[in-house]
């Protein structure tokens, strides 16, 4: 497990970029480029990544053993920010078994006929375990958003479709996540703040990349055009559900390598605050032990 130091080294990197207040919140303070000082071809960085990905693969086994919490990430961001790389690099060392990730698409006919909430509550993880939002709920108060004609889909009553209805959504999702920490949810929201020139960089990339052509969609380029519509639905949407609780991170995304070491400080930081344990053996517990030991001891 860390020790103090190690601690209060990645909280460095991860304090400047956490959320638990929507007041006074605006992401144009927030540098996509910013490393906080640091340099990649730095020692520092390597090892702490390093560390950081070890010891979440330690906690995880603890949180499996204690089954008394669970654990939800949150990945939003525009294309090209890096979310898959970055639950690819940081969940690196986990057991698969624990861990659920959850990719969420358009929504199906029958998804549309629920309410929006419904197939993102089937998914959370259950006590002990890792769930992983690679988009989620959040989708509902960013793209639907910013392309209304998606809301007409979900064939709402006239009644419930009005001019508060964004300040509705946010507010149900705040009030969802309040409960869901109530019931022993730990919630991590991560916002991969790239830029719209890195972004341009790494869609020319894939372009001019043959292995990675399968990647690009023309939609991506399309979106590009309603990039200040979208970072004021961000803005919006942190500040209406930022708290202690369910915090959001705000973290710069146009260099990959900090980008991931953020992220894995701030879950370690977090479930390091759980103070997990292997559970205890009781007395009774001692002695079947003991007597298994000594059949088996006596197998020839």
């Amino acid at each position: 497990m860390p020790n103090d130091a190690i601690l209060a080294r990645l909280a460095k990197h991860v304090k400047p970029f956490r959320i638990t207040t929507g007041r006074g919140f605006r992401l144009k303070d927030f540098d996509p480029a910013d490393t906080r000082g640091l340099e990649v071809d730095k020692g520092e960085a390597t090892e702490l990544l390093k560390r950081g990905t070890e010891w979440l693969a330690q906690e995880q086994e603890l949180l499996y053993a204690q089954d008394r919490w669970s654990l939800l990430l949150i990945f939003q961001a525009m294309d090209a920010a890096g979310k898959d790389s970055t639950i690819k690099h940081v969940m690196s060392g986990l057991n698969p078994q624990g861990c659920q990730v959850y990719s969420f698409k358009q929504p199906s006919a029958e998804e549309l006929d629920h309410d929006f909430m419904w197939r993102h509550a089937k998914c959370f993880p259950e006590r002990g375990r890792i769930g992983i939002f690679n988009r989620s709920y959040y989708e509902e108060v960013l793209v639907v958003r910013v392309h209304p004609e998606l809301l007409e889909q979900q064939r709402l009553p006239a009644s419930c479709v009005g001019k508060h209805i964004w300040n509705h959504r946010l507010a149900d999702i705040e009030h969802f996540e309040r409960y869901l920490t109530r019931q022993g949810t730990v919630i991590l929201k991560f916002f991969l703040h790239v830029s719209r020139e890195e972004q341009k960089k790494r869609f020319m990339k894939r372009l001019d990349t043959p292995e990675k052509n399968w990647k690009f969609s023309a939609s991506d380029v399309h979106e590009r055009k309603f990039w200040g519509d979208y970072m004021r639905a961000f803005e919006e949407a942190i500040r209406a559900t930022a708290s202690k609780h369910a915090p959001w991170f705000v973290v710069p995304a146009d260099k990959r390598w900090f980008t991931r070491l953020v992220v894995a400080a701030a879950i370690v930081e977090a479930v390091e605050q759980l103070d997990l344990t292997y559970p205890k053996v009781d007395a009774e517990k001692k002695k079947e032990l003991a007597r298994v030991r000594a059949t088996l001891a006596r197998e020839t």
